[in-house]
C-alpha cells in the first residue's frame, strides 16, 4: 500500500526525512517550504534547502507566503494527501487545513515531547545542559507542539555536543522514525498517546542577544552556549575593538576574576572555573585556532574582557 503524502519543511534538518519518504513506497505529491530569499543585497534569490533537494528530485514545489487563504485551502484539500508530514516547516497549520477529511497531519519535532515545545528545542536542549533529547512523531493540533505522540526515540546528548552535529543525528534519526511511523498508520496500529500539559516546557526562539558572552556565568553554561549557538549566531565576546567568535573551547578548572585571561593559551576565567579556546573566529577572518590567533595578536595575562570597552 502506498501512501499519497504532502511534505512540509524549510532547513537542513528537514532534507534526510524526505529523502527517506521519496525513497520508500510512498508517493510524495507535493513540497510546501518557505518562500526564498533574496541575498546579497537583493542581487541572488536563495531557495530551501528542501526547495533544493525538491528541485533535485522534480517534485513539485509550493513556497506561499501565508497559508491563510482559500486558494492555499483549496489546494490542499484537491491533492487528497492520505499524509501531511511537516518538518521544521516554520509556519502554523491553519485549523481548517487539519480539519480535512481523511488527511491525518503528522509533526516530526526534534524533543522528547512534551519538554521543549516551540521553535529552537535543539538549542534549548544543550543551554539546559540535558543528558538526552530526542525525536517525537505526534499528530497535529492547532496547540503548538500539544498534539498525541504516535512514537518517540531518543538521543543522548554529551558536554562537547554542538547544535550542528545534534542536528545531523536528530535528523539521521528521524529520517528512521517517520518510515516507523507511517508503517504503524499503514496497518491501522497507530496509537496516539495524549501529552501531559503540566510537564511541558517551552523553546522560545532564539534572539541574537543571548549569543554574547556573559563571564559572570560558570564556565559549563558558557560552555552551552557556545555549543547551542554554533553555527549560528555563534558565541561572542569583544576583544580590544573586533569581535571574537568561539568557535570550540573546554573547560577547565582554575580560579580568577570572571572575564580575566591568565594564560597564552587564551584560558578565560568565569564565574566558577574557566574556559580555554581552542577555535575561534576573529571578525572578518576565517576560523583558526588559538595557536594561529596569537602569532598576530597580543595576549596580555591579567586583562580583564570585562574592563574592554
Amino acid at each position: 500500500m502506498s501512501f499519497k503524502i504532502v511534505f512540509m519543511g524549510t532547513p537542513e534538518f528537514a532534507v534526510p526525512i524526505l529523502k527517506s519518504l521519496y525513497y520508500s513506497d510512498n508517493k510524495i505529491l507535493e513540497v510546501y517550504t518557505q518562500p526564498p530569499k533574496k541575498k546579497n543585497r537583493g542581487q541572488k534569490i536563495s531557495f530551501s534547502p528542501i526547495h533544493e533537494y525538491s528541485n533535485e528530485i522534480k517534485i513539485p514545489v509550493r513556497h506561499p507566503v501565508s497559508l491563510k487563504t482559500q486558494e492555499e485551502f483549496e489546494h490542499i484539500k484537491k491533492l487528497k494527501p492520505d499524509l501531511v508530514i511537516v518538518v521544521a516547516y516554520g509556519k502554523i497549520l491553519p485549523s481548517n487545513f487539519l480539519n480535512i477529511k481523511n488527511s491525518l497531519f503528522i509533526n516530526a519535532h526534534a524533543s522528547l515531547l512534551p519538554k521543549w515545545r516551540g521553535a529552537a528545542p535543539m538549542q534549548r536542549s544543550i543551554l539546559n545542559c540535558d543528558k538526552e533529547t530526542g525525536v517525537t512523531i505526534m499528530k497535529i493540533i492547532p496547540k503548538l507542539d500539544a498534539g498525541p505522540i504516535l512514537i518517540k526515540s531518543k538521543i543522548k546528548i554529551s558536554k562537547d555536543t554542538n547544535c550542528e552535529e545534534l542536528s545531523d543525528q536528530m535528523s539521521k534519526l528521524a529520517a528512521n522514525l517517520i518510515l516507523k511511523a507511517v508503517d504503524l498508520i499503514k496497518k491501522n496500529e497507530a496509537k496516539f498517546t495524549p501529552q501531559n500539559d503540566k510537564n511541558a516546557t517551552y523553546a522560545k526562539k532564539i534572539e541574537k542577544s543571548e549569543s554574547k558572552i556573559d563571564w559572570n556565568l560558570d564556565a559549563k553554561n558558557i560552555i552551552a552556549r557556545i555549543n547551542a549557538f554554533h553555527p549560528d549566531p555563534g558565541s561572542w565576546f569583544n576583544f580590544k575593538g573586533s569581535r571574537i567568535k568561539i568557535i570550540k573551547a573546554i573547560e577547565v578548572k582554575i580560579k580568577g576574576l570572571p572575564g580575566e585571561i591568565i594564560n597564552k593559551d587564551f584560558t578565560i576565567t568565569c564565574a566558577q572555573n574557566a574556559i580555554k579556546i581552542l577555535e575561534l573566529k576573529k571578525e572578518g577572518k576565517n576560523t583558526m585556532t588559538v595557536k594561529e590567533f596569537v602569532k598576530g595578536n597580543k595576549l596580555e595575562i591579567g586583562f580583564n574582557i570585562l574592563n574592554n570597552v
